[in-house]
């Protein structure tokens, strides 16, 4: 790739997962991502059938429409339903070659917390993720920015770069969350306030 191409190219983060629901530590860590790695835009990219995860508790449709009330409002925050239209288990790995044939002029990097940078190897075509596409990771508790020896060996091979956010990290997860709303407790500070109200209004979560 020349050089006039590298500085006209759009960069852009992709931050998938089941966002079941979405919540504010999804938020801070695409903006974060956003401001630290110069990106364009965060692409919210929420599964439609993750394949290593039991059945969610929100539809498709739900979880696409909390996405995109959490963003609202969010200069630089997209939601892109490739996943969630797409039959089946949901693949990074198809979502990454797919996006790269669509947008051949966007230099992507996927953003994940440690906890998933350290599973990484096990995900379907993880190479060939790697080889596609640079990864930003984001410390969670009880996790730092330790990448197994394979992930690093194959991010050098490949040329692709392991970024280390410096957001410090948060103790908050949709399973918190899901705990929180079952025992008919409060989302506040916890998830914006357009989603918990979304929550409400479908009685989502409440057992």
């Amino acid at each position: 790739m020349n050089d006039t191409v590298q500085a006209t190219s759009r960069r852009i983060g992709l931050l998938g997962g089941s966002f079941d629901p979405v919540h504010n530590a999804h938020l801070q860590l695409a903006e974060s991502a956003c401001s630290e790695l110069a990106l364009d835009e965060v692409w919210f990219i929420p599964a439609g059938q993750p394949w290593q995860r039991d059945p969610l508790a929100a539809s498709p449709q739900q979880r696409w429409d909390m996405v995109n009330l959490a963003i609202a409002g969010h200069p630089g925050l997209r939601a892109c339903d490739i996943e969630i239209k797409r039959q089946g288990p949901s693949y990074t790995i198809d979502t990454v070659r797919e996006l790269r044939a669509a947008h051949p002029d966007t230099a992507f990097t996927f953003i994940m917390g440690a906890d998933q940078l350290r599973n990484l190897p096990t995900w379907n075509g993880w190479e060939d993720i790697v080889s596609q596409v640079d990864l930003a990771a984001a410390r969670r508790p009880g996790y730092d920015h330790t990448a197994p020896p394979q992930l690093l060996a194959a991010l050098a091979a490949s040329g692709r770069r392991l970024h280390r956010l410096s957001m410090p990290e948060i103790d908050l997860s949709a399973t918190r969350i899901r705990r929180h709303l079952a025992r008919g407790e409060s989302l506040h500070d916890l998830a914006p306030a357009a989603v918990a109200h979304y929550i409400e209004q479908h009685h989502l979560y409440t057992r």
